[in-house]
C-alpha cells in the first residue's frame, strides 16, 4: 500500500512532530478504508474499492486526526471515526456522478460510466450502510452525529436538484445546499476527532461552526477554480460552466444581468450554448475577467476568515495554528 500524503492545506504547518503524527494517522485510517471496503461479494468488493483506491485529499479524515490532538489522540476510535467519514463522503461521490452523468472522478472513469447507474448507486448505498456498522460501535453520540449529518446531505443534494423556490434568493438557496452538502460532513469530521480524543466538550461547537464555514469556502473556490486559467490542478477551466452547473461567479452575474446590459449581454452569450472549444474559452475569460469572479473569490475568502473567527474560544496551541493555516490554505489552492 502506498503511503498516502497530506493534502495540500496542510503545507502551513510548521510542527513537524504534528504532522508526523497526523501522517502516522492517516495510514491507519488508509488501512481501515481498505479493510473497511473488503467484500466476499465479487462484485461489490471490486465496485465498493473503484473510490478507494483512486486516492484523493482525504481532508475529512485529516480533519478528524487534527481536532483529535485536541485531546488523547491515540486511540482505535478516533481512526473509526476518520473511516466513517471518508466512506459518507465516498457514497456521496457514487451518487452524485450518477446524477451529474460526470465521466470521469480522481483520475478514473466514473462507476456509473463502468458498470452503469444501478450498480453505482447500489455501491453508493453500501458504503452509507458500511460507514454506518462502524459507527454503531462508536456510540449513541456519534450514531446520532451521523444520522443528522447524512439527512443534511439529502435535503443538500435535494434542494441542489429542485432549485430555488419562487421568492427564494438565488445566491442564498446556494450557499444553503453548499452548507448542506459538504460543510456538514467537514463540520461533523472537526467534531468527531475532538469528541473521541475525549477533548473538553466546549470545543465541540467552536469546531462545528469551523467546519461547516471551511466547507462552504471549499466549494465556493471551486468555482473560482473553474473559470481561472489551466493550471497545476489539471481540470479543463469551464468544465461546470459549459455543464449549466449553477457556480457563484454565474448567480452573481444572473443577478447583475437584471439591471446592467454588459452582464446580460454575458449570460447570453454563455447561455447561447458552450460545446465549441473556443466560445468556452472566451466565456471562461470574460466571466474570470468580470468583477462577480472577484466578488466570488471575496465571499470565499469572508467565509473561510469566518471559519478562523469561529476557532476563538480554542486555547492557543499548535493545533489551533494548524487548523487556521487549513482554512486559510483553502481559498489558495489551485486544485
Amino acid at each position: 500500500m502506498a503511503k498516502p500524503s497530506l493534502p495540500k492545506q496542510m503545507r502551513k504547518v510548521s510542527d513537524k512532530a504534528l504532522l508526523s503524527r497526523i501522517e502516522n494517522g492517516l495510514e491507519l485510517v488508509e488501512a481501515a478504508l481498505l479493510k473497511a471496503t473488503e467484500h466476499t461479494d465479487p462484485i461489490a468488493k471490486v465496485t465498493a474499492r473503484h473510490l478507494v483506491d483512486a486516492g484523493g485529499k482525504r481532508i475529512r479524515p485529516v480533519l478528524v486526526l487534527l481536532t483529535s490532538q485536541l485531546g488523547d489522540y491515540n486511540n482505535s476510535a478516533v481512526i473509526d471515526a476518520a473511516v466513517v467519514v471518508e466512506l459518507t463522503h465516498l457514497a456521496t461521490l457514487y451518487h452524485d456522478d450518477v446524477m451529474d452523468d460526470a465521466p470521469t472522478r480522481r483520475g478514473v472513469p466514473t462507476a456509473h460510466n463502468i458498470w452503469g447507474n444501478s450498480v453505482a448507486i447500489l455501491t453508493g448505498d453500501l458504503l452509507f450502510a458500511r460507514a454506518s456498522q462502524i459507527v454503531s460501535r462508536l456510540g449513541e453520540k456519534a450514531l446520532t452525529l451521523q444520522a443528522d449529518t447524512f439527512e443534511r446531505l439529502c435535503l443538500g443534494q435535494l434542494h441542489e436538484t429542485v432549485g430555488p423556490q419562487p421568492g427564494e434568493d438565488a445566491v442564498d438557496h446556494y450557499i444553503r445546499v453548499l452548507a448542506d452538502k459538504t460543510g456538514s460532513l467537514i463540520a461533523a469530521s472537526a467534531q468527531l476527532g475532538a469528541m473521541f480524543a475525549d477533548a473538553p466538550d466546549e470545543y465541540l461547537e467552536p469546531l462545528t461552526s469551523y467546519g461547516e464555514k471551511v466547507g462552504v469556502a471549499f466549494q465556493l473556490i471551486d468555482d473560482v477554480i473553474d473559470i481561472a486559467e489551466a493550471g497545476a490542478s489539471g481540470k479543463t477551466p469551464g468544465t461546470d460552466l459549459r455543464a449549466g452547473v449553477p457556480t457563484l461567479p454565474m448567480l452573481l452575474l444572473r443577478a447583475q444581468a437584471k439591471t446592467d446590459a454588459a452582464a446580460a449581454e454575458l449570460v447570453e452569450f454563455i447561455d447561447s450554448g458552450l460545446e465549441d472549444d473556443a466560445k468556452l474559452a472566451e466565456a471562461v475569460k470574460r466571466l474570470r475577467e468580470h468583477e462577480v469572479a472577484e466578488q466570488a473569490y471575496q465571499q470565499a475568502k469572508r467565509w473561510a476568515d469566518e471559519a478562523v473567527a469561529a476557532l476563538a474560544p480554542l486555547p492557543d496551541s499548535n493545533v489551533k495554528s494548524a487548523l487556521k493555516n487549513f482554512a486559510e490554505a483553502v481559498v489558495d489552492r489551485d486544485n
